[in-house]
């Protein structure tokens, strides 16, 4: 070939153009723009997250609760998560989708203040209680959003790539957050209540409602989802998993300090969740859609058994990291598929509902979760690691003796 028939610097850089706009065709392509503007406001509302995650560090090195008392007043706000969800699932369905965000947004941010300024025991109690309920209300109805608004064959996409910007937001929030939460809390209350209120101001501005019109909305009410066999058992599986999911903001903070790690320590290890998340969904994400979601459940489990057989063997923060990066594999498979799953089975008018039965089994995971792990703590972290590996193998187990049910139920 004579160099005038070589393809030039320009021809090149055509051919990388071509092939970047394919590769986030092919990954973002083709959703509509409510969706976008859901993506954007779960964005900015993680980059904000910051006082969740080291609340345990707050109560126990700021307001001098001891450990034991640590995991009581969690598990209070855990009895909190449990109402929040079935409750935002009924405001979705009932209110419509925009109401029932903007408003658990707000009431959030304004429980975060509260939560900021408490002094007394009995204060804090009450406003993680209250926390509990706000925190999640706005997920039925983000996540009914999404099954409202994408077609069914792009849902598990859609999931994925909300996943994404969520963990992006979270591992920015993590290390800043630890850097923060080093030179004193305050600021965290603020940064997250202003997160807060962006997302729920945004979303009502920009989003359409998405709840069925009034004459295709059918009867049915959480009766309906309760007498739904499969999605009970669906929601008990989740339970076991949640269990140990909770584990990294209940018990991973207090494990590393019991080694003399420090605050920004547990920050760096936990941006590892978010940075795996940033370079693994994209690759995986959209082949998601054409596998099999027990199996693909079921594997996210038995990887998240491995990151926590690691953590059982960590004496340093990089071991922990490992642990995190290989937890959150699994993290990515369960947290793409689980709602498309929830999408599967629930009928148009009880998206809410369904959603929120899910997020209660959520809630309930994360009120065992505080207890059960400080518990294991005192006994030993080998102890606490290894019987979350155990409970993520039996999760797994479990979801695949309940594949072929939803398999029946996804093919109507």
């Amino acid at each position: 070939m004579s160099r005038l028939d070589e393809p030039g610097p320009m021809a090149g850089g055509v051919a990388r153009d071509s092939r970047l706009r394919a590769f986030v065709r092919v990954r973002a392509g083709g959703l509509p723009r409510a969706f976008w503007v859901l993506w954007g406001g779960s964005l900015v509302n993680r980059l904000g997250a910051m006082v969740n995650p080291f609340l345990s560090l707050y109560l126990t090195g700021i307001r001098h609760v001891p450990i034991a008392t640590t995991g009581i007043v969690l598990a209070v706000g855990g009895v909190g998560s449990v109402i929040s969800q079935p409750l935002g699932g009924f405001l979705a369905d009932r209110f419509g989708r925009r109401a029932a965000l903007t408003g658990g947004m707000l009431a959030n941010g304004a429980t975060l203040l509260v939560l900021g300024h408490a002094r007394s025991l009995t204060v804090l109690v009450a406003a993680c209680f209250v926390l509990g309920i706000t925190l999640d209300l706005f997920r039925p109805a983000a996540q009914a959003l999404v099954a409202d608004a994408v077609p069914a064959a792009d849902r598990t996409r859609a999931y994925g790539l909300l996943l994404w910007a969520i963990n992006l937001g979270f591992s920015v929030a993590m290390v800043l957050g630890g850097y923060l939460a080093g030179h004193g809390y305050p600021l965290l209350f603020w940064l997250d209540a202003g997160a807060c209120t962006a997302f729920g101001v945004l979303v009502w501005l920009a989003v359409p409602e998405t709840r069925p019109a009034a004459r295709d909305r059918t009867g049915g009410g959480f009766g309906t989802v309760v007498r739904d066999r499969v999605m009970l058992a669906f929601a008990g599986i989740i339970v076991v998993y949640a269990v140990v999911f909770q584990q990294a903001f209940a018990t991973l903070p207090l494990a590393m300090r019991s080694t003399a790690m420090s605050s920004g320590a547990y920050g760096m290890v936990m941006g590892v969740n978010g940075l795996v998340v940033i370079a693994a969904q994209p690759l995986i994400g959209h082949r998601l859609a054409d596998l099999d979601k027990s199996r693909v459940l079921a594997t996210g489990f038995a990887v998240a058994a491995v990151g926590n057989a690691v953590a059982a063997t960590a004496q340093a923060a990089v071991v922990y990291g490992i642990a995190v990066a290989v937890s959150t594999l699994g993290e990515i498979l369960v947290f793409a598929v689980t709602a498309a799953v929830v999408a599967d089975l629930a009928p148009a008018a009880l998206r809410g509902r369904y959603n929120g039965l899910i997020g209660m089994a959520w809630g309930t995971g994360f009120l065992i979760a505080p207890v059960a792990g400080t518990r294991l703590l005192v006994i030993g972290t080998t102890t606490l690691w290894l019987s979350c590996t155990a409970l993520c193998l039996l999760a797994a187990l479990g979801q695949l003796a309940l594949g072929p049910a939803l398999r029946r139920r996804a093919s109507r």
